[in-house]
């Protein structure tokens, strides 16, 4: 027995009931797609039964195994596998640990003789092995006399014995089992028989059945006719005389389907023979739509009758004939499955099937119609003669006028439904069997409506950097005999030089220790960079010569600044499925309008708002279509009035995201960067020099939106049952 976990197991073990059950219990695992229990035994396993409890905080899962009979057992790990393996012998009463031990080889695991039984039906005789494992086989025969040699098989000595059959009066008269002699080793199963039988041998499971047939006693639709007017044998048995021989396992032909009863059986699917040519590796392909065991037919003029009870033996299933169905038919097929003969057979008769388990009834198609309408025909009279009942059916979550419209489909021509909306409880009668099928589409419809919490992110991010460095010089000079410093020139005798970037609205706090403010500074070069309260700085320098006749006044200026603003917004709405939920936040603006009715005043929303219509899908993800905007006033650009602009960022998308997961639906990013020189020509060219003529600027400006959405259903468990 191998058990498949997705990690190395550990495992502890042992015995119960006198040896008669082993229990392996494997913490940390959990049982996922295997089945709670498996009844059928097979070999020394009776069945085995799978459980999951909780040890603490952990889950256990154990494992039950029934024994047939007392046995020895192994348990080791080989991988992910846990592999328990039995063999014949007293149970061993230990506790088995992690290691567990080795597995015998095979050799140590030799097959074992349960029980040797025989059967008789009218046409054949069958010798029923019952074994533990099934080993290989060889066959060997003689005049009434067959033998079946199962090598390195065990035969407990109150099976070894001698069947005397013959009182039957089929093709076997004796069956002994016994243990082999020489140099062999293994069990011989012995037939006698009458001459001219014919025989073959099926694995099924861990038993070999063994049919034995008398060509004589069975119908011809069954042997076929040889050309030479004697009896030919059926074309899928081959013997094969003293070879050894691995079984290929055939189901037993009728197994329990789910749901049915215990009188109920389904035909398990491509009931070969063994020995087949699949044997031998002409395996065959199955018929397009038919499953069943492929045969051979080759009849002429064989009755409708025998037809048919050779095909429900080929398919192992039951055939009810009717009265009036007669008739013969001519028919050669080779490798085809049974049930597709059957299928045109039945079309070639004008024959109709019935089925009901593995009962099939087969009639003329009129015969079946007119029961089916006469069926039909007495449900209605039934459904027209039935009582009729009142309910009242609650409706807790949905509306039931909603619910009224989708169960009208399934009322009766005498059914009705009302609705009172006080309670919101439907008033439905009719018969019960409608009652009851209405009641179960209201209990199916009538759920929470899942509620999704969206809750949206808006994260802005701005970071600005500016430098700005200026210069201002400039002054006077004077030459002049009045000032006791002429140019000794008769022309020009005076000379007198002053800056000519006069301007009196430039800031020239700092020229002067006397005075905050110079008149008239008279500039020569006038560059300078925007100071002032809170931004940047600047230095005044004044050079002066006896009597003042030379002056120089120098001012240096310069700022920088940088900032990061962070804005975060976070609008959250909660909303049922499928509907339109909305949330906004900001103010009205006011606007001027100028118009020939006169002066009208207008309003302009600049807000924050969430916009979204969700839908929950059956695996707990959430569909919507959402629209987020983000306004606002920027009043550093304004009209010529002094209106302010407006600042819009929005979006709008529909997603899908998985409940609880934050999706970025969205993101803007920008920068702006720039430099300026401003400079006196030529002068602001010259090396070192040229940094007094000049005026330089550097701006940097970043900003980033990003926007994050995060949906939660709050009645996750209540609406989706999970």
């Amino acid at each position: 027995m191998v058990v498949r976990f997705t990690a190395a197991p550990t495992f502890t073990a042992r015995t119960d009931h006198n040896g008669a059950r082993l229990i392996v219990d494997v913490p940390d695992a959990a049982l996922r797609g295997a089945p709670a229990a498996i009844t059928r035994p097979t070999g020394l396993i009776g069945g085995v039964m799978a459980q999951a409890f909780k040890t603490g905080r952990s889950k256990t899962t154990r494992l039950l195994v029934s024994l047939r009979e007392k046995a020895t057992h192994s348990i080791r790990v080989d991988g992910k596998n846990l592999v328990v393996t039995f063999g014949s012998g007293e149970t061993a009463t230990r506790e088995s640990t992690q290691s567990g031990a080795p597995e015998p080889p095979t050799s140590a695991r030799a097959s074992r003789i349960l029980d040797v039984e025989f059967g008789h039906t009218t046409i054949r005789d069958q010798i029923t092995v019952q074994l533990s494992t099934v080993p290989k086989v060889s066959r060997s025969s003689e005049a009434g006399r067959t033998r079946l040699v199962l090598h390195g098989a065990r035969l407990p000595s109150a099976l070894e014995r001698t069947l005397d059959v013959s009182a039957f009066k089929g093709p076997v008269s004796a069956v002994s089992s016994f243990p082999a002699t020489g140099d062999v080793r293994g069990v011989v199963v012995e037939v006698e028989h009458a001459e001219g039988v014919t025989d073959r041998v099926e694995r099924q499971g861990s038993k070999l059945v063994w049919t034995f047939e008398d060509p004589t006693t069975l119908p011809s639709s069954v042997t076929g006719v040889a050309p030479d007017g004697g009896v030919a044998r059926r074309s899928r048995t081959i013997h094969v005389e003293n070879e050894l021989v691995d079984l290929p396992e055939i189901h037993s032909g009728y197994e329990p389907s789910d749901g049915e009863g215990a009188q109920e059986y389904q035909t398990a699917p491509e009931q070969a023979g063994a020995f087949t040519p699949a044997i031998l590796g002409q395996q065959a392909q199955p018929g397009r739509g038919f499953a069943g065991r492929r045969i051979d037919l080759d009849l002429k003029d064989a009755d409708i009758h025998n037809v048919l009870r050779l095909l429900a033996d080929v398919g192992r299933v039951n055939i009810v004939t009717a009265d009036n169905v007669s008739g013969t038919v001519t028919i050669r097929m080779r490798n085809v499955p049974w049930d597709q003969a059957l299928d045109v057979i039945l079309q070639s008769k004008s024959l109709g099937l019935e089925r009901r388990g593995n009962m099939l009834r087969v009639a003329p198609l009129d015969q079946l119609e007119k029961e089916r309408e006469m069926r039909i025909a007495r449900q209605k009279q039934e459904l027209q003669l039935a009582p009729l009942e009142t309910r009242l059916i609650p409706v807790s979550y949905a509306s039931a006028s909603e619910i009224q419209k989708r169960a009208q489909d399934l009322l009766s021509g005498r059914g009705s439904i009302a609705v009172d909306d006080r309670t919101n409880v439907m008033i439905v009668r009719d018969v019960a069997g409608n009652l009851n099928q209405i009641e179960e589409l209201t209990r199916s419809l009538d759920t929470q409506t899942p509620q999704v919490l969206i809750e949206a992110r808006i994260v802005e991010a701005t970071s600005r950097y500016l430098r700005d460095v200026g210069i201002q010089w400039g002054g006077d000079a004077t030459f002049s005999p009045a000032t006791g410093n002429p140019t000794g020139l008769a022309f020009p005798s005076a000379v007198n030089a002053v800056g000519g970037a006069s301007d009196n609205n430039t800031p020239t706090a700092g020229l002067s220790p006397f005075s905050n403010q110079v008149q008239n500074p008279n500039f020569a070069v006038n560059l300078p960079a925007a100071v002032g309260t809170g931004s940047g700085g600047a230095i005044g320098l004044t050079f002066g010569s006896i009597n003042n006749t030379i002056n120089l006044a120098v001012r240096l200026s310069a700022a920088e600044s940088s900032g990061m603003l962070r804005i975060l917004s976070s609008p959250r709405i909660l909303t049922l499925d499928n509907q339109e939920a909305r949330i906004s936040q900001g103010t009205l603006i006011p606007f001027s309008q100028i118009s020939a009715q006169g002066v009208q005043t207008t309003f302009q929303e600049a807000k924050l708002q969430l916009l979204v219509k969700p839908h929950v899908t059956a695996d707990g993800s959430v569909s919507m279509h959402v629209k987020i905007n983000r306004d606002e006033p920027d009043f550093n650009q304004t009209s010529p009035r002094g209106d302010p602009t407006i600042l819009k960022r929005e979006a709008e998308t529909s997603l899908l995201v998985m409940d609880g997961h934050t999706a970025v639906i969205g993101g803007i990013f920008t920068r702006n960067t720039g430099r300026n020189l401003d400079q006196v020509p030529f002068f602001g060219d010259i090396p070192l020099i040229g940094v007094l003529f000049q005026r330089r600027r550097a701006s940097d400006s970043r900003s980033e939106l990003v926007i994050f959405l995060t949906p939660r259903i709050v009645n996750r468990a209540e609406a989706l049952g999970r």
